[in-house]
């Protein structure tokens, strides 16, 4: 009798678990996608965020701020990570679909660093020499003070946040012809590794390897390198935020992800990583 009681018992307990296995929820999706400066960050943000919080499942990918966009405004994504503020034409398309301009989250800071092999001799440019030489009027680094050398230029490709903010912040004009676009600020970094002659640039975050250039808002100015610091007072002139868009107000796992990431635990991981926290 007692036998019967106790396999009844086991009978009971593996029903149990069934049942209970059967209604735990399944974890709560969100799709995080674009910007390619941003990518290895929001990565970390998502392992992180995920070991504490088991009932979420974030899936962060990259491909440029303006497939992240577009991936927003074509309901493929539940996030896009941009480097740069969204276009009218973008805020357009939006509002045209879903009745709303979107919302856009600051999440982080970054300084555009400009990258050259670390043989080069010339360790520090003005903003208007790198416009001069991004829009090809200054071709050969003799020009400014380094050595009687071709200068290549490698940049990032047109869908890239990163691409549109060096434009029109630094160039105010067009790229030069000669500028090869590469997809990924990775693969500026290990072009301007392999060339002695070279100058790419992109976010603080990936700059290894290199050499990374002091850059002076003038002629009058001193030449400063991206940090904490320098980007806070506004002395290093290639500084900008890096975003969070959505279509609406965040709610549930979506919203309580965007609340740690604007959080001491989030923004200590902005620092870890090599970007600069938002506030």
């Amino acid at each position: 009798m007692k036998a019967i009681r106790l396999k009844k018992f086991a009978v009971l307990v593996v029903l149990l678990g069934i049942v209970g296995f059967a209604f735990t929820p399944a974890p709560e999706r969100i799709t995080v996608k674009g910007s390619d400066t941003m990518v290895i960050l929001a990565q970390k943000w998502a392992e992180v965020y995920m070991k504490s919080n088991p009932d979420a499942a974030i899936q962060v990918t990259g491909g440029g701020s303006g497939t992240g966009i577009s991936a927003l405004i074509n309901g493929a994504t539940d996030i896009a990570i941009s480097s740069r503020k969204m276009k009218s034409s973008e805020m357009d398309k939006m509002k045209s679909l879903y009745n709303t301009m979107g919302v856009e989250i600051a999440c982080a800071k970054d300084g555009i660093t400009v990258y050259l092999h670390p043989s080069n001799k010339v360790k520090e440019l003005s903003m208007k020499q790198l416009g001069q030489i991004f829009r090809g009027e200054i071709k050969n680094w003799k020009e400014v003070g380094g050595a009687d050398q071709k200068i290549k230029l490698y940049g990032r490709e047109n869908s890239s946040g990163t691409y549109v903010f060096f434009q029109e912040h630094v160039l105010e004009g067009d790229y030069a012809a000669s500028c090869q676009t590469l997809p990924g600020t990775a693969a500026v970094v290990n072009a301007v590794k392999k060339d002695p002659n070279a100058i790419g640039y992109g976010g603080a975050a990936y700059a290894e390897g290199i050499e990374i250039c002091k850059v002076k808002n003038d002629e009058n100015s001193p030449a400063v390198l991206a940090s904490a610091e320098t980007i806070k007072s506004g002395k290093y002139p290639i500084s900008r935020y890096l975003f969070m868009y959505i279509k609406s107000k965040p709610t549930g796992q979506m919203k309580k992800f965007i609340d740690w990431i604007l959080s001491p635990e989030g923004q200590k991981l902005v620092v870890e990583m090599g970007y600069f926290p938002v506030k």
